[in-house]
């Protein structure tokens, strides 16, 4: 299952990427997380405001960065 992490690098992507990275591996969840930099490429999936997180092709969260605990209600569905 495919998780993306969206944003040119800036401090809140660095830190939605560390917390779903800790999420991912707190959930036992076996998962893929990419990193999307390219501005064409995060705009073609949806986001207009960085950070974002898709989880299986569906942006389940956009502009903010939320808590770890956030992070693993969104992946828990999938979790499995």
């Amino acid at each position: 299952m495919g998780r993306k992490i969206l944003g040119p690098g800036c401090k809140n992507c660095v830190t939605l990427e560390r917390v779903t990275r800790d999420a991912v591996t707190e959930l036992g969840i076996d998962a893929q997380i990419t990193k999307v930099t390219d501005y064409a490429e995060i705009a073609a999936c949806g986001i207009m405001s960085t950070p974002g997180l898709v989880v299986d092709e569906q942006i389940v969260l956009s502009g903010r960065v939320p808590t770890k605990g956030h992070v693993k209600e969104l992946l828990a569905p999938s979790a499995g």
